[in-house]
């Protein structure tokens, strides 16, 4: 379908459909410089849209790294089997809550600084998307982060000025993670400049940070202590963090979306919690921002 046929279809105008093509919330494509509607996808969308995501049998989730989370999908998706989707793709917190904007995925995990200013640094930062009225935030766990080092530089426990200026081999993340803009506050409060740093790789993921330094590939690297527990590396904790799942409302009631709330608060996510080291439950799945 065309525009005017899609705005007919849909009983709107042509000004409501370039709006929505504009905020990428329609399916579309551009084809020799015109817009083309799918009438299948555009079926499915208003269904999704109608009945608040009750019957979609997809849950694809971005953003943050975190271990308890991604065994949890695994398993999750696991024992659904064929009978949905269940996916998880850590992207970092930017470029998951970009593909939450763009409707790619259904949430995004994210965290962005201490566990104290969370409620309001979450909010902020949701606030700089065009969709953030339609998102709710569900605290998923609290988190113990720091720096995760090797086994020789841990042993010598070296106080946090002499780690920093030291001509250790950083694994960096990428602008746009959690993990990087804790690092910066952390190099902040010691007047330290992230270019003194001796950067020998960008890590794409908490895991794949933590795997460069069990492959001798680096000495340090920001991170949660599960992350270090994993790979068998020493941890340094610098304090907690909100690790929270934002997402627009219609999916909080997808009941794929309650039935991984109601495994996260499970006795056998809590005790896998505990087998990682550094997490706290006790707010698993409460809403902690967007119910206005």
């Amino acid at each position: 379908m065309n525009v005017k046929q899609v705005a007919e279809y849909l009983h709107l105008n042509e000004k409501k459909i370039y709006s929505l093509v504009n905020e990428e919330r329609i399916p579309a494509t551009k084809i020799t410089g015109k817009w083309l509607f799918p009438r299948e996808l555009v079926d499915r969308w208003m269904l999704d849209s109608a009945h608040g995501g009750l019957m979609t049998n997809r849950l694809v989730i971005a953003g943050s790294d975190d271990p308890l989370l991604y065994r949890l999908i695994m398993n999750f998706a696991q024992e659904t089997g064929a009978h949905a989707l269940i996916s998880y793709s850590p992207t970092g917190t930017r470029l998951g809550l970009d593909l939450l904007q763009a409707n790619r995925i259904d949430a995004c995990g994210i965290h962005w600084g201490p566990n104290q200013e969370s409620n309001t640094r979450h909010p902020a930062l949701l606030r700089q998307y065009p969709q953030f009225r339609q998102w709710v935030l569900i605290r998923l766990f609290r988190r113990e982060q720091g720096l995760m080092v090797n086994r020789t530089l841990g042993e010598l426990r070296p106080d946090t000025k002499t780690l920093l200026e030291g001509n250790h081999r950083w694994a960096m993340r990428q602008s746009g993670a959690g993990a990087q803009r804790f690092l910066l506050e952390v190099l902040s409060q010691h007047s330290v400049n992230i270019e003194q740093l001796n950067s020998v790789c960008t890590a794409l993921s908490e895991r794949e940070a933590a795997a460069s330094i069990a492959m001798d590939q680096a000495d340090a690297a920001p991170g949660a202590r599960a992350a270090a527990q994993e790979y068998g590396l020493d941890f340094i904790p610098f304090g907690w963090e909100s690790f929270d799942l934002a997402l627009p409302r219609n999916i909080w009631f997808r009941r794929l979306f309650q039935d991984l709330i109601n495994r996260l608060r499970s006795a056998d996510c809590q005790a896998m919690g505990e087998r990682l080291g550094g997490y706290d439950l006790s707010e698993a799945g409460e809403l902690v921002w967007g119910d206005e």
